[in-house]
């Protein structure tokens, strides 16, 4: 009797340090900032800071700019990650596969911004790149650094890996029979990896399309350092609000705007690909 009551306590006890967590790390800081949003400098109620995102040009495209370009990443990552992930679990060796996926994990151990400094050297007209290119003769190849293609390209490496785990998870549950039977049937690979590899590991997939759209949509320094002026990224207009203009109310509104597009996404994939919310986040 004791030993139950003891149980029943400690398990309040957790969930009272669950909710604080919940209620102080997540839920205040958005109350926060939601309020900020409908309120002016003064504190008086308003809805203007929502208005200006619809009247200026500038915001709602670079919304909607940002938006699809996070949707175009993780199109990437899946073309990408699938392959390679089916790869490392179904046709290499156990210990090799866990030695190239620690390499391909080693970048994050030194942070994004280091990596990012890294493709800006890498890509810049002194860069490697460049002299590569210019020492075999070719002298007029196209700006690498500061254009579109330099921010997909850091996109792709920063959140490509938060494509693979994921789906390499759900890869490796799936049951080689499945595979040895069609191929016995005569399909043919791309049938395979259509009707079979992309269906069982559906749930990873929409799993790792979360996380990296996600990380696009709210980074900052990959568009800031590797886009440049050539490509304005939402992320950049909201900092300017908080820390360049010092107009915090509207920062908010903005961020808030992309808060409530990210979870709108989120709701849409899920549902257009008929996943289980539960499924997808175990």
């Amino acid at each position: 009797m004791k030993s139950e009551f003891s149980k029943d306590k400690l398990v309040k006890y957790y969930a009272v340090i669950v909710f604080l967590w919940v209620f102080v790390l997540i839920i205040l800081p958005h109350i926060g900032l939601i309020y900020s949003s409908f309120t002016t400098e003064e504190g008086k109620f308003t809805f203007q800071n929502y208005l200006k995102f619809f009247k200026q040009q500038i915001y709602y495209k670079t919304f909607i700019f940002t938006f699809l370009n996070g949707f175009f990443i993780v199109f990437l990552s899946f073309l990408f990650a699938t392959p390679l992930a089916f790869f490392l679990v179904k046709n290499l060796p156990k210990k090799l596969s866990d030695f190239l996926i620690t390499i391909i994990l080693i970048p994050l151990g030194v942070g994004e911004l280091i990596v990012v400094y890294g493709w800006m050297v890498t890509l810049s007209d002194t860069g490697l790149i460049k002299y590569i290119l210019n020492s075999i003769g070719i002298h007029n190849f196209p700006r690498l650094l500061n254009t579109h293609f330099s921010m997909t390209l850091g996109f792709l490496y920063v959140s490509f890996v938060f494509m693979l785990l994921p789906i390499m998870q759900a890869i490796e549950n799936m049951d080689d029979s499945l595979i040895e039977a069609a191929l016995d049937l005569g399909a043919s690979k791309f049938s395979i990896f259509k009707e079979i590899i992309i269906p069982f590991a559906m749930p990873g997939i929409v799993s790792g399309a979360i996380m990296v759209f996600t990380l696009v949509i709210g980074d900052f320094l990959v568009p800031n350092i590797l886009g440049g002026k050539s490509a304005l990224w939402f992320t950049e207009i909201i900092y300017d609000n908080f820390l360049t203009t010092m107009n915090w109310n509207l920062g908010s509104a903005f961020g808030f705007l992309l808060l409530t597009g990210a979870v709108l996404s989120i709701w849409t994939l899920i549902k257009l690909t008929g996943q289980s919310y539960r499924k997808v986040v175990k």
